[in-house]
């Protein structure tokens, strides 16, 4: 069948053209191309036709590989898991180790942020593995669970925003009894790490060096007023919410922030403030009085760290001030890795 679909439907001479010339594109172009093969009543080829259409149009750049699993041609549900499958199954994972085939799966799209996606995605990932490695994992929840704490490493050593860079024997630690209750080589593990800490997982069109990319889908932005941390006055800044980060600019057009606030282990509270309206305050509950770990940029280009035991702003309105806290308070809250970890790891624990 799958002979038979890719030489008649997508190498045919009719889809090449119509497709190269921008006469039908995704998704409407797969509904002509279903209907001109006469595949409506097979829908097992739906989700294999649609990725020579994605890979075409570029539509797993980015962020977008999650956005357009809402094809019409088939009950929405079905119709992603059958397309997932279908991408997972294009990735040939074996004899490779599970930093390699996550390097190689990474690459092939950006995980998205909603958590319900990342586990579908990590689940299929999780399965195709063992699929193609048998007798690696006692399970394909061990998979999982160690992927996400390979990821979550990544981030750990890596990102210049964390600054408890966790040692082997703490990953070691955290993955002690995933293995259906028992415990993974410590070789294995170890070996993992040293990939990790070597060199960082790579996300398509990703330099390492641009920020642009961080702030293109942020959580908000908007005009606030920041209380200086030294000399107290009151700057206009262009804040900008996205992956735990507040980060603040002197104009819209700066590619690169004044200031990062990282937002683990902060808090928020509505506060009054005698000479500013709409006030909201960001504050360390468990240190209070010591300095907020962040970071600013001096006129001089300098990187120096923040001076603020507690960073108070002003919003330009009492809905602008709620909608920021709002904002916030589910930034702050919201770590889907940690929490999907934790229930895979209860499920394993349950099954001894």
């Amino acid at each position: 069948n799958f002979v038979w679909l890719h030489s008649e439907v997508l190498t045919s001479a009719w889809t090449k053209e119509n497709i190269h010339s921008g006469n039908i594109v995704f998704p409407s172009g797969l509904n002509l191309c279903v209907q001109r093969f006469h595949l409506l009543q097979d829908t097992f080829y739906i989700p294999l036709i649609t990725f020579p259409f994605l890979a075409l149009e570029k539509c797993l750049e980015e962020k977008t590989f999650p956005d357009w699993i809402t094809c019409p041609c088939v009950p929405r549900d079905e119709f992603n898991l059958d397309v997932l499958q279908a991408f997972v199954e294009l990735h040939e994972f074996a004899d490779l180790n599970l930093v390699q085939a996550l390097r190689q799966f990474l690459w092939s799209f950006r995980l998205p942020g909603e958590a319900q996606k990342i586990d579908r995605m990590m689940e299929a990932f999780a399965s195709r593995y063992c699929g193609c490695n048998p007798g690696v994992f006692q399970s394909t929840d061990t998979c999982y669970v160690l992927s996400f704490a390979i990821i979550m490493l990544n981030t750990s050593l890596h990102n210049p925003n964390v600054r408890d860079k966790p040692p082997v024997e703490r990953f070691i630690s955290m993955n002690r009894g995933i293995n259906e209750g028992g415990d993974l080589p410590e070789e294995l593990l170890r070996n993992l790490f040293d990939s990790i800490k070597k060199e960082p997982f790579k996300i398509p069109e990703d330099d390492g060096n641009d920020l642009t990319h961080t702030f293109f889908n942020p959580d908000r932005e908007g005009w606030l007023l920041k209380l200086g941390g030294r000399v107290k006055t009151w700057k206009r800044r262009w804040f900008i919410l996205t992956d735990n980060c507040l980060y603040y600019f002197e104009y819209t057009t700066d590619k690169e922030p004044r200031g990062i606030i990282p937002l683990e282990n902060l808090s928020i509270r509505d506060v009054d403030e005698p000479r500013k309206p709409n006030c909201f305050e960001l504050y360390n509950p468990n240190h209070k009085g010591s300095l907020i770990k962040a970071c600013k940029t001096e006129a001089d280009g300098r990187v120096v760290e923040g001076n603020h035991t507690v960073y108070r702003i002003s919003a330009p309105t009492t809905e602008e001030k709620e909608e920021w806290i709002k904002s916030i308070k589910a930034s702050i809250s919201r770590d889907p890795f940690y929490d999907m970890l934790a229930t895979r790891k209860r499920r394993i624990a349950n099954k001894k």
